[in-house]
């Protein structure tokens, strides 16, 4: 069971951090070359569409699987503990980035309202791309350690 716990885990958790990734690498530097009128509604129809039971069962069972990796483990200690509490804290931090920073600037981009009744298409643009794409690489990058640290708890358990 642990070992199907963690190898879960690590699963879902490269899934979430390959996501965050493909949004740093092609995603939003593919947007950055876009029109203000063609970034905000791609963006609009992109965070609308992402809340489906695909990506919140990855996103949310991401930090279930962890923690439920961290509990197995707990009687085990040794380094697949520390690798795992080392994930958990990792991707507890994805999670408080993103519905802290992205998701309140997903907010506030759909509350501007449709595309066609948009003033100032380039002052919303302006107040969510850069904070939005700054706040995504830090997710990014806390997603990719906690994914590197449940790979050394799999091998480190295969080496114990």
């Amino acid at each position: 069971m642990r070992t199907i716990a963690l190898a879960a885990a690590t699963g879902v958790t490269g899934l979430m951090a390959g996501l965050f990734f493909a949004y740093s690498c092609s995603v939003m530097p593919g947007l950055a070359a876009v029109d203000d009128r063609t970034f905000v509604g791609t963006m609009q129809s992109i965070n609308r569409r992402i809340l489906n039971g695909w990506f919140l069962a990855a996103f949310l069972g991401a930090v279930l699987l962890i923690a439920l990796a961290v509990a197995l483990h707990l009687t085990a200690g040794g380094r697949v503990l520390a690798w795992t509490v080392a994930a958990l804290m990792l991707y507890g931090a994805t999670l408080l980035i993103t519905m802290r920073c992205n998701v309140p600037l997903n907010d506030q981009l759909d509350a501007a309202g449709p595309v066609d009744r948009i003033a100032d298409l380039a002052a919303v643009r302006e107040s969510f791309e850069a904070t939005w794409v700054r706040w995504n690489l830090v997710r990014t990058v806390t997603s990719v350690a906690a994914f590197a640290c449940l790979v050394a708890a799999l091998v480190s358990r295969r080496a114990g």
